[in-house]
């Protein structure tokens, strides 16, 4: 069985796409699959296109992006499978995946790990709504021969839609990549309270910076680090920047003695599949956490980790973490073993496989 993976960004750049399919694809070819893959941003291009200004530059990008799927269509006939990551473009209405279903008739399976059929922009403009055509999520739900989806919430949208709906969760190679080797490296000077994500969800550490900038008072060997593809803007005298790559990303959050996940109790963030917790349980980081969407899930208040609806909550947490080494050991063991059993590429490869199964 051949597949054809359409995808928005290039390999090896996006977590969404390096933890929720680009990770099993030794395992398709271990299973007699065989795959090709088509991105709409090149490597290139993908550095250019969400940064702002240079408007001519983007619009040849975008040109370039839908003449590579255009190209595609004629050339689909080899594949049996068609795998859609999010969108099969960033602007405009569905076309691609209507001729691909409705035209060339072949299976899609449609995946997606956020709420793309909302924004978190408040106040978007109404012109950006329209670019963006987000009622297009329901449609290719429509379309699709199944649907994966990184949540419950993801999945009760979809079902409306499409009666063949999968839960399948983001997961992390516990095997080869996110080992728990944190603790070897550490000092005991200092602590370090960490965070790590993309210059779209930085906006959501900003509800901590006066909840940091207390610890900070009482607790002065703390240091706070945020690996990101662009600084933060917080107040902080201990506070390090850590630009992300591929190649240091494991031995940067391999140095986090607590790793925070915020969010704010919206739809958009019950749309959130727990990447960041995900991350830092596998390596053995006790976690603290927004009490919303899948973390309550993930998360076993106390257990393996720890979840806050208050300010107040988010510094007795921290601290408690703080001043308890044995506890962050202790919760940090038990939110490894979490990640093994139920979000994992071992634990959930029969799950993945099951999507290209008839």
């Amino acid at each position: 069985m051949k597949i054809l993976f359409l995808i928005p960004y290039p390999l090896g750049e996006s977590p969404s796409q390096r933890f929720r399919f680009e990770q099993y694809f030794s395992v398709l070819l271990d299973n007699g699959y065989t795959y090709s893959v088509q991105c709409f941003l090149n490597s290139h291009d993908w550095k250019i296109f969400f940064k702002s200004g240079r408007l001519v530059r983007k619009s040849v990008i975008l040109f370039q992006g839908f003449c590579r799927r255009l190209f595609i269509l004629f050339n689909m006939k080899p594949y049996d499978i068609v795998f859609i990551h999010r969108e099969t473009s960033p602007i405009g209405p569905p076309v691609f995946e209507w001729v691909i279903a409705k035209i060339l008739r072949k299976k899609i399976i449609y995946d997606f790990d956020d709420a793309i059929w909302l924004t978190d922009r408040s106040n978007e403009p109404f012109h950006l709504r329209v670019i963006k055509w987000r009622s297009k999520v329901a449609q290719i739900c429509s379309w699709s021969h199944k649907v994966s989806c990184g949540n419950d919430y993801l999945r009760h949208f979809a079902r409306p839609y499409n009666k063949n709906v999968f839960f399948n969760p983001t997961t992390i190679d516990t095997q080869e990549l996110h080992k728990p080797e944190v603790y070897s490296k550490k000092t005991i000077e200092k602590i370090i309270i960490g965070w790590t994500g993309s210059h779209s969800t930085l906006k959501y550490l900003n509800e901590l910076e006066s909840i940091f900038q207390h610890l900070e008072a009482t607790y002065p060997q703390v240091e706070y680090w945020v690996i990101a593809d662009k600084p933060p803007q917080l107040k902080l005298k201990n506070l390090q920047f850590k630009p992300w790559s591929l190649e240091t990303e494991i031995t940067d959050l391999e140095q986090f003695d607590i790793g925070v996940m915020p969010l704010p109790d919206d739809e958009w963030s019950k749309g959130k599949c727990g990447f960041k917790a995900l991350q830092y349980m596998a390596l053995q980081i006790p976690t603290v956490a927004s009490s919303v969407g899948v973390n309550i899930q993930i998360i076993q208040q106390g257990e393996n980790g720890f979840l806050c609806r208050t300010a107040e909550e988010w510094t007795h947490n921290l601290s408690v973490l703080i001043e308890n080494k044995a506890l962050r050991d202790l919760v940090g063991i038990a939110g490894r073993k979490k990640v093994e059993a139920n979000y994992s590429v071992s634990s959930n490869t029969s799950n993945f496989l099951s999507l290209f199964s008839s």
